[in-house]
């Protein structure tokens, strides 16, 4: 036989092989996952999820500022990230849940609505409209259209309450097949917490929606505050959806490792530093350092008068300036920096906010109760975490050695009872009360629900000038990303025009949701 014939056969024999191969194995690599399990994707959307204290977030929320041009100002955003890569990975949880063997409702799936909702309403509060129903189809549907805000809304809040039923049914019948949940340890009981917590939120979000047929946003507060039973909410600190840090791996963002390189860059925000002290509140002495300028002029560590933020707006060069001559306040450093675990976990959805939410609700007439209880247990959990007890001294240190200077020994009912602090009633000043206290609680937690909440009420007011950027303006909203113009320009456009008309694509314009 020729070598020619051996050619031919050999030709003839790896086309009938190819031609019976599927050329999609053949794409596969074998060194790569095709599959994971849904507790690993579970803990990858978690850390998505979570948005870390001492970040540039609660620069933005003006609960402290960077006085170092270096490394960063304090100037507001311009565009958004967007995180459909995250929506993408909930959907892959859920398939891998279901190729393992789980029912149509299981934990992944019940527990997967509530994350779609948790992010797409953190786009939304960002953007405006954002394709919903169109969209995670790939290929299928490279240019998916955008869902009104209003139409994303309403989907979030029937994803919330199919997540609470859902969670209930799994609970009664004991399928609590769980894992990968660093937040609640996989216990199911306080994801439904959760789950009613953070429909509280949204709803509270919506004030200046609340004729809105279609949302109904005070019967659905209202159905949830009546029907405990049905609707759990987290009761206690207990029940907080907060990420823990440890020495190890998951550091705390300030730790003695940057504390040299970080504690002078920084100082505390004259609006929240201002918010404590007109109020005489003691949650000061446990945040903050006293000005060094202050104490030299003879002022006491123990009085509040030391203690002083910079104004958000102020020109950075003066800012600067300002806190190298010891005029403001820089975070405690003896709390925040000398330990890798750090002094407490960074809550992303907790007890104390959820009090200031059903107190504001009552205040504004949504349902029945007393919302002078629920602004006070607001007030108290705060302290709380903080530590902050009756009778119990807090300690406070001088800035740079850490050196105990001083202590002051709160007494956290005879707060509750300064005219300042004790609840007005269900009028304006009440609510002004519930919203500041809300803010005050909020520090270094929840990403940007401070300023999601100055945004919705204007309350507190928040300091402008040239350090904030735009035109000395708080911008209302981030813009659309660029891969949106460029990957989807005729539903952007459309999305744009429909919201804002000839205003376009811009940071001060108004979400529907704030009209």
């Amino acid at each position: 036989m020729t070598r020619y014939t051996y050619f031919l056969i050999t030709l003839f024999m790896l086309v009938i092989v190819t031609a019976c191969q599927d050329f999609g194995e053949l794409e596969q690599n074998p060194n790569r996952p095709s599959t994971a399990p849904a507790s690993l994707v579970l803990n990858g959307v978690l850390n998505d999820l979570t948005e870390r204290p001492w970040s540039l977030e609660h620069r933005q929320n003006q609960f402290w500022c960077c006085n170092y041009n270096y490394y960063g100002t304090n100037e507001y955003w311009a565009s958004a990230s967007l995180n459909f890569m995250t929506l993408k990975n909930i959907q892959k949880m859920e398939e891998e849940a279901k190729r393992s063997g789980a029912a149509d409702v299981n934990p992944y799936s019940s527990i997967g609505k509530f994350l779609k909702a948790y992010f797409y309403v953190r786009m939304s509060q960002r953007v405006g409209d954002v394709p919903l129903a169109e969209a995670l189809q790939g290929l299928d549907n490279e240019a998916p259209g955008y869902d009104t805000q209003k139409a994303v809304y309403l989907q979030v809040l029937n994803w919330l309450d199919e997540a609470n039923t859902e969670l209930g049914q799994l609970i009664a019948a004991n399928n609590l097949t769980l894992a990968g949940d660093f937040y609640f340890n996989n216990d199911l009981t306080k994801w439904r917490k959760a789950v009613n917590t953070f429909k509280l939120r949204v709803l509270i979000s919506l004030s200046k929606k609340e004729a809105d047929t279609d949302l109904n946003v005070k019967a659905r507060f209202k159905q949830v505050l009546d029907n405990p039973a049905q609707f759990p909410v987290m009761s206690s600190l207990s029940d907080n959806m907060q990420y823990v840090f440890n020495a190890s791996v998951n550091l705390y963002p300030t730790n003695p490792g940057n504390r040299g390189f970080d504690k002078g860059r920084y100082n505390m925000a004259q609006t929240y530093v201002k918010g404590l002290t007109d109020l005489n509140d003691p949650r000061v002495f446990v945040t903050c350092n006293p000005a060094k300028a202050k104490l030299a002029g003879g002022i006491e560590p123990d009085d509040f008068a030391a203690y002083v933020g910079a104004p958000s707006g102020e020109a950075l060069d003066d800012m600067t300036f300002k806190a190298g001559n010891g005029q403001y306040s820089y975070a405690n450093q003896k709390r925040y920096y000398t330990t890798f675990a750090g002094p407490e976990p960074g809550v992303q959805l907790g007890y104390a906010e959820l009090c200031f939410n059903i107190a504001e609700a009552i205040n504004r007439g949504w349902a029945t109760g007393n919302a002078e209880t629920y602004y006070t247990n607001g007030i108290k959990a705060s302290m709380d975490f903080y530590g902050i007890k009756d009778g119990v001294a807090i300690s406070i240190t001088e800035q740079d050695n850490d050196e105990v200077i001083g202590s002051y020994t709160p007494s956290v009912t005879n707060y509750l009872t300064q005219p300042a602090v004790a609840y007005a009633g269900n009028n304006v000043s009440g609510l002004n009360q519930i919203l500041t206290q809300k803010y005050l609680a909020f520090f270094q937690i929840s990403g940007h629900e401070a300023y999601f909440n100055f945004r919705r009420t204007g309350v507190p007011a928040f300091h402008t000038g040239p350090g904030t950027g735009n035109g000395g303006v708080i911008p209302k909203r981030w813009l659309y990303p660029l891969s949106e113009t460029v990957n989807n320009p005729d539903n952007y456009s459309s999305a744009v025009q429909r919201q804002f008309g000839s205003a376009g694509d811009d940071l001060d314009n108004e979400l529907w949701i704030n009209q």
